[in-house]
């Protein structure tokens, strides 16, 4: 697959303390509508930390059965465990998504070379190509540039999302390998695509899908005025979405926008605990510049959910409903 433009790090919405597929189908044919390039299923700002195996494979397989091979499909496959990292990318490789994300080991902090072995070996076991999440603000370490490309090398590991919080780690990395590189920090997107990344893996397109795939093909064409109007008018929603850990200010953006039907999240997240002015219907309707209706297409007449416009039953959603198969306890969600 080619690694560009705009990912959406998808948001796992809840109902009832499970996965709510109905709410995820509506999110994903947000995205349709709104341009983006592909959608990374239970990524950080899926809660994969506090999802069970059965329920990662529900919603990777919500989002397949929902996107129907109209974008890519990214599924997040890493833990900080490197045998059940490679046994799961096994599996979740099989399932017809397009590529796989895995994150670096976080809590054990391992060193370049526990690194590399760990992402390696993922890749071996990989049917389909790999990218490297780099986030040290959920890992605790910050994997080096030499570290990256040495791993370029490998020729099922395609890109890195770097979540470092630095611009001139895209000039770094581009100097020594042709390893792609997506930024992971929204804020810095668009300076990182100018710089010469590739592309961004985005919260904020979950809520502004048309606005942040347009700045990122701006600035890819080098239309930079416009891209610069984007991202100043984008801003104050960037800021917004981050004055707490994601992906609690998403989830209630969404939320109030009526595209999933509750900011629910798994404890030990909680619910955002303020609105701020970014989050109006004017701001929604700027943030879009498609008719925002064609997202509530799985809607009734009466706001609800209609199951008829909602993914359909496999065996993984089957197995969800009937309970964890994989001897996990469902948790509540926050707040509720």
């Amino acid at each position: 697959m080619e690694l560009k433009g705009t990912v959406t790090a998808l948001v796992t919405p809840f109902k009832n303390g499970e996965p709510d597929l109905h709410s995820l189908g509506r999110l994903v044919e947000h995205q349709l509508a709104g341009g983006v390039q592909g959608l990374l299923a239970c990524g950080c700002t899926g809660e994969p930390a506090t999802l069970s195996e059965t329920e990662k494979l529900a919603v990777v397989e919500g989002v397949l059965e929902t996107v129907q091979g109209r974008l890519s499909v990214i599924a997040g496959t890493g833990t900080n465990s490197t045998a059940s990292t490679v046994e799961f990318t096994r599996k979740v490789s099989r399932m017809g998504v397009d590529a796989v994300l895995v994150i670096t080991p976080y809590y054990n902090k391992p060193t370049p070379h526990g690194q590399i072995a760990h992402f390696s070996r993922a890749a071996d076991a990989s049917e389909k190509p790999v990218i490297i999440y780099n986030v040290p603000g959920r890992t605790g370490t910050c994997m080096t540039i030499e570290t990256l490309a040495a791993l370029g090398e490998h020729p099922n590991i395609i890109g890195v999302k770097d979540a470092a919080g630095s611009v001139e780690r895209v000039t770094e990395l581009r100097r020594i390998s042709s390893m792609t590189y997506m930024s992971g920090d929204d804020h810095l997107a668009l300076a990182q695509v100018l710089m010469g990344a590739s592309g961004v893996v985005s919260v904020t397109s979950n809520a502004a899908p048309a606005r942040m795939s347009e700045m990122i093909q701006r600035g890819l064409q080098g239309e930079v005025r416009r891209a610069l109007e984007i991202h100043d008018g984008l801003f104050p929603l960037f800021r917004a979405l981050f004055t707490e850990t994601n992906p609690a200010p998403v989830k209630k953006a969404l939320e109030l926008m009526g595209v999933i039907e509750s900011d629910s999240l798994r404890e030990p997240w909680s619910r955002f605990s303020h609105q701020p002015p970014t989050f109006s219907p004017g701001s929604f309707r700027s943030w879009n510049s498609f008719d925002t209706r064609s997202c509530f297409r799985c809607r009734g007449k009466d706001g609800r959910s209609d199951p008829s416009g909602s993914p359909g039953p496999s065996r993984y959603t089957s197995n969800l409903r009937q309970g964890p198969q994989d001897g996990a306890v469902f948790r509540g969600p926050s707040g509720t």
